[in-house]
């Protein structure tokens, strides 16, 4: 069984983080397919795309469009029990005989078994323990000495067709998958029982944990894309072990605790390292990863106006129009109509689908940003912002909220502030008591992050 190993980006994806997990998960999938080939017998893993939120409109119509599955949404690393579980259970009817039981628990090596009724449903465990007290207790006498030794192998030999349910221990801890582990470890050292079984819904048992797995303690495996920062990484981080991280911002604070492979590269998107990756190892493009991928190009780099474009994001932007049969400038004018009507998109929408918290000193600060072709439209909605970006930074506790309106055509971005504005205004010199169109700021990342983070 293949070891899932979950491809995600940021806390509020944005459409780099989602193409990139999808893109990325395609491509390491076909390399262990490759890898696979040559080595059957090499360590499988399984490589799945996952996000932290909900997709943003352009990365919905462009997966759809294009017939490729979304990420599965989670919301958390955390190790959950379903990750610790030995699954397939080896499971006996409770109609069946003793003799049935200990073959089976020889035969697999194992110290218990599931008991289950004619629905296929958990009744219990037959354990090794319960049999040898079954052989056990027909030797037991005061005088051992002077039983009829023919009565106590005849007793032996009828143990053997007494049917399991008789034998049957039903205080095992019962479990759910999605458990966290960490909730279970005490219970599970202070049972009776060595084992904790997991039951689904239907009350079928999918599998079971033992105090081994205590000592163990695995972890869940994740790549990390288009972020390397613990505050926008997912819930349960520390506990994961991340064994790669693919990003073109700048690094930041998520630590690991061996060597990993760490592709960090100042491009415009997390995609265009993605696409890179694709044609550095060899393996082909599908026409609807190429689009996802081109659609996050087109998004992070507005369109290749923004100034993080370099002419490698061109590169590859005229590389992956090539495979869908598009110019790659109209296309992404598309992507960017995607997005729904400014004047009737909800304002959290509106402020937090592309929002990431940074660390300024001892201050968190939140910045947003909402790109757009109907700039008037958004400024129309100025007062319903800023009440939402105030209600946003005292129930949070950031220093300041700042929302960049970013104008693909005019090529600037309008900020809206709420929180204290001190420090941007000196570094922008500016006064953002209220909204201010500033020219040519086209990048968080570039343009405003670095600066305020350096300042």
């Amino acid at each position: 069984m293949a070891t899932p190993v979950l491809v995600v980006g940021h806390k509020n994806p944005d459409n780099d983080s989602i193409a990139a997990a999808v893109g990325y998960a395609y491509l390491k999938n076909q390399l262990m397919k490759r890898d696979l080939e040559k080595n059957p017998d090499q360590e499988e893993f399984e490589y799945l795309p996952a996000r932290l939120g909900p997709l943003p409109e352009e990365s919905a119509s462009i997966l759809e469009q294009y017939n490729v599955a979304a990420p599965e949404v989670i919301a958390h690393v955390h190790t959950r029990v379903q990750d610790v579980m030995s699954s397939p259970v080896i499971s006996i009817s409770k109609d069946a005989t003793l003799v049935e039981a200990g073959r089976l628990l020889n035969k697999y090596d194992i110290r218990a078994l599931v008991v289950t009724d004619e629905n296929g449903k958990y009744c219990g465990l037959i354990t090794t323990r319960k049999i040898a007290e079954r052989y056990i207790a027909s030797t037991d006498s005061k005088d051992i000495d002077n039983k009829d030794t023919l009565a106590i192998a005849n007793d032996l030999v009828a143990s053997l067709t007494q049917k399991v349910e008789e034998f049957t221990d039903t205080t095992a801890i019962k479990l759910t998958a999605d458990t966290f582990f960490n909730d279970i470890v005490n219970d599970l050292m202070t049972s009776e029982l060595r084992e904790g079984v997991v039951l689904d819904a239907d009350g079928v048992c999918v599998g079971i944990v033992t105090r081994s797995d205590v000592a163990v303690r695995p972890s869940r495996k994740v790549i990390l894309v288009d972020h390397n920062e613990r505050s926008q990484a997912a819930n349960g981080i520390d506990e994961a072990e991340v064994v790669e991280i693919i990003d073109h911002h700048r690094i930041a604070d998520v630590s690991t605790t061996s060597p990993i492979r760490f592709l960090n590269l100042p491009y415009g998107s997390s995609a265009t390292i993605v696409t890179l990756q694709f044609r550095e190892n060899g393996v082909e493009i599908p026409q609807g990863i190429a689009a996802v991928l081109l659609s996050a190009i087109m998004t992070d780099t507005v369109i290749l106006k923004s100034p993080t474009a370099t002419d490698i994001d061109r590169e590859q932007a005229e590389y992956l129009a090539s495979i869908i049969g598009e110019d790659y400038t109209e296309f992404g004018l598309k992507v960017f109509q995607c997005r729904g009507a400014d004047a009737d998109m909800d304002v959290e929408t509106l402020v937090t689908a592309d929002s990431k918290e940074f660390q300024v000193g001892d201050d968190t600060i939140l910045i947003a940003q909402h790109e757009t072709v109907t700039l008037q439209a958004v400024l129309d909605r100025e007062e319903e912002i800023r009440e939402f970006l105030r209600k946003l930074q005292q129930d949070n506790g950031y220093a300041f909220v700042l929302l960049l309106v970013t104008d693909i055509f005019a090529e600037g971005s309008q900020f809206v502030v709420e929180g204290d504005h001190r420090k941007i205004d000196r570094v922008f010199g500016i006064d953002t008591t209220q909204s201010v169109w500033m020219p040519g700021i086209l990048s968080r990342k570039k343009q405003v992050a670095a600066r305020l983070l350096g300042a």
